[in-house]
């Protein structure tokens, strides 16, 4: 795992001290070196966390044999041996992955990204062409970020911080992400908090030519749902989830497992253990009785793992913050990211690389609003006009149920996930606060209002890449750790989205085909499980004075940078210890961290 970055523009190698600046910022990403490489027109740099071939056969930039190519990965590319024997004619100089997408690009050129497997970021530059070709894996895993330059140059990195590290780009606030972060909680995946600093959305390309950008989409989510048995899909579930985790087991460093106790993090390790002998499992834990800790010990001792948990340490959560939230660049409410942050700090003391459960709730059907919205479809009054119209007279005599409430709220389904489920302002709200935009991501598909399916596909090109994979990369890349999850392994995750409904969940049970693939692999504490998320309640953080202190100084203070992009009166109304205000409180340490370039 590592750091890129890279500036293309005429007499590239003036640009050798930003260049430098720039893998400087990102230097969490890749401690174990740093390299640049020029051409006339292009200036790459590299920050290396040494995986895969640790020789210097394995340094990057790295040029193609004919040095005509030139190439700066981010990521991993799973199975790459296999690939590599399909392309024989390349006279490899190592045994990287890296080397191997060189191979690909000489015979295939841009057209090789249809048959790349993986987590990547990654960019060439061909100097034959004066043309840069970029791409970014399909579920998002790893980030790239791109920007003009003050002298039209294209800036492109791993990280925000170092495209402003670059000193060539001023950056103004996109009020669009704004909005998405004060609805959401995270900024969406289609762009970046500023408006001249933008994203490669996840399974798109881009070529630079000439001065000009053209990006377009490799790879669609499969749209159609399978007709499949439970027993044939059990079989095939096992099959493709043992080979996706066989896959993403190749390192030249040992490869440990994150164990929350839950479904999907001890099916991860119940199938390492059919490859390793002897396996590292890692499982944080807050130190009261809700804590996993218990659980993820039962799956441990069962396949007799060399066990290390990690116990919450009462720290200073504002100092924590202060230190945490610079790695992230961008304002992110998910409270989680602070316990992962610890995780993987101490999985970094043993460990280069781990394997994470991650994103099988929505490849599954895990969370319970998706059993909530399975019975608000189910409900008489679903899409019917004449029941709501009743139930709108009934309700003003009676208090009605939850869901005949939510059914007279929102015309369907998706509108009910899109407006209701993980939202913190409304629009309403947000515009209190000053902020009128409502910002509207694009789907590879044409979601069905009334498919719970296609809301699973919604979380995976949306929730997925802006919020669950940003805390991933962030908050691992941060303690220089690599992190793997084979639930997004190509094969495996297709097959998943393509389940039909009724193998995910129904109104008694959800995750079904994970229960009925893996049950014989957990403990019967395991089995009976429900899910339980990370740590403890906003509420009870703020009964901290420190947080306190540290809101009251952010978010009390009519002259903190914040205020510059939302109203300071309409903030104060919002300050009630609650959800609002961390998203707010998070808004406003991301002003305070950037306040030297906003």
């Amino acid at each position: 795992m590592c750091g890129i970055a890279g500036i293309i523009a005429n007499n590239a190698r003036n640009y050798q001290e930003e260049i430098k600046k720039m893998t400087d910022a990102m230097a969490h990403r890749g401690p174990d070196s740093s390299h640049y490489e020029f051409y006339e027109n292009a200036a790459l740099g590299h920050r290396r966390l040494s995986i895969i071939d640790l020789s210097e056969n394995g340094k990057q930039p790295m040029f193609s044999n004919t040095k005509n190519e030139c190439i700066v990965l981010n990521g991993e590319i799973y199975g790459y041996q296999a690939i590599k024997d399909q392309y024989q004619e390349y006279p490899y100089h190592g045994s990287s992955d890296t080397e191997v997408i060189l191979a690909m690009y000489q015979r295939k050129q841009e057209n090789l990204i249809h048959d790349l497997p993986g987590m990547f970021a990654f960019a060439i530059w061909d100097n034959e062409k004066k043309e840069l070709f970029s791409a970014r894996d399909r579920f998002g895993e790893k980030p790239f970020f791109y920007a003009i330059g003050k002298n039209n140059e294209f800036i492109f990195a791993s990280e925000i911080k170092a495209i402003l590290a670059s000193g060539l780009v001023q950056p103004q606030v996109n009020n669009d992400a704004l909005s998405h972060y004060l609805q959401y909680g995270y900024v969406n995946t289609y762009q970046s908090i500023y408006k001249n600093i933008h994203t490669l959305p996840p399974a798109h390309q881009l070529i630079w030519k000439d001065g000009k950008v053209t990006i377009s989409r490799y790879y669609s989510l499969p749209a159609k749902d399978r007709s499949i048995s439970l027993s044939d899909a059990k079989e095939e579930f096992i099959y493709l989830l043992k080979n996706a985790v066989k896959k993403q087991l190749i390192a030249d460093v040992e490869v440990g497992s994150f164990l929350s106790g839950g479904l999907d993090s001890s099916s991860i390790v119940a199938l390492v253990n059919e490859f390793l002998p002897k396996q590292t499992t890692l499982s944080f834990g807050y130190d009261h009785e809700a804590s996993e800790l218990k659980y993820a010990k039962e799956i441990a001792e069962k396949y007799n793992t060399n066990h290390i948990e990690i116990h919450e340490k009462k720290k200073d959560l504002a100092t924590s913050l202060l230190h945490v939230t610079p790695f992230l660049d961008e304002p992110f409410a998910d409270r989680s990211f602070l316990p992962h942050y610890e995780i993987c700090k101490s999985a970094r003391e043993n460990l280069t690389v781990v394997l994470s459960g991650d994103v099988g709730d929505e490849l599954f059907g895990g969370y319970n609003f998706y059993r909530t919205e399975n019975q608000l479809r189910n409900h008489f009054s679903y899409t019917n006009i004449a029941a709501k119209f009743g139930l709108k007279l009934y309700q003003n005599l009676k208090q009605i149920s939850f869901i005949s409430q939510k059914n007279l709220e929102h015309p369907n389904i998706l509108d009910f996930h899109q407006n209701s489920v993980r939202n913190s302002f409304n629009k309403e709200e947000r515009n209190l606060l000053g902020i009128f935009e409502n910002f509207h991501q694009p789907y590879s598909f044409t979601p069905n209002p009334d498919s719970l399916n296609d809301i699973m596909r919604v979380d995976l090109e949306k929730y997925v890449p802006g919020n669950m994979m940003v805390k991933s990369d962030r908050m691992a890349m941060a303690n220089s750790l690599e992190v793997r999850t084979p639930f997004l392994d190509i094969d495996f995750a297709e097959f998943c989205i393509q389940l039909p409904e009724q193998l995910k969940l129904n109104n008694e049970n959800d995750k079904i085909i994970l229960r009925e693939a893996m049950g014989s692999y957990w403990t019967e504490t395991i089995r009976n499980r429900n899910k339980q998320g990370f740590g403890m309640s906003v509420e009870n953080w703020f009964e901290e004075d420190n947080l306190i202190n540290l809101s009251n100084d952010l978010l009390k203070d009519p002259n903190q940078k914040v205020f510059n992009y939302i109203d300071f009166k309409a903030t104060q109304k919002f300050l009630d210890k609650g959800q609002k205000h961390w998203n707010l409180l998070q808004l406003a340490l991301w002003a305070h961290n950037n306040q030297s370039v906003l």
